[in-house]
């Protein structure tokens, strides 16, 4: 008997083999780039900061935020028990920061112990600055 085409089981074979190969192809494009590393790391930087600048206005009392082992942490001033609270904890995976400062938002949506914020990894540098007033900035650094 002479039989042209292919069976099914030569078939399911083959289209499992291709699934295979294309999943081992698309392990590169799953794992996060540096520069998407790089990215996300500054706007978590920029978003924590302004997350404690509001939260201080809207609650009434201070808010520090610190970075520390590749984490930022965000504190609230418990004037109760005359200490600072951790409030929440953010891994920054992918960068490097380094702060000079720990700022300290007010209530009046200003901040002191200015800081100059530096996020890095291989695809580059950016720099976080805190206005007085609060304000966030970042700028690449060539």
């Amino acid at each position: 008997m002479n039989t042209r085409g292919y069976s099914l089981i030569e078939t399911v074979t083959v289209l499992l083999i291709l699934g295979v190969l294309a999943a081992a192809a698309a392990v590169p494009f799953v794992r996060p780039s540096e520069k998407a590393a790089l990215e996300r790391g500054v706007w978590e930087v920029q978003a924590r900061l302004n997350y404690a600048r509001f939260k201080s206005v809207y609650r009434g009392r201070p808010m520090k935020v610190t970075f520390r082992g590749g984490s930022c942490l965000v504190d609230h001033f418990d004037e109760t028990a005359d200490e600072w609270v951790r409030e929440e904890e953010h891994p920054l995976p992918g960068v490097t920061v380094r702060a000079n400062n720990a700022p300290i938002f007010h209530p009046t949506g200003t901040v002191s112990n200015l800081a100059t914020i530096t996020v890095s990894n291989a695809r580059g540098t950016y720099r976080i600055t805190l206005a007085i007033s609060g304000r966030v900035r970042a700028t690449r650094v060539a």
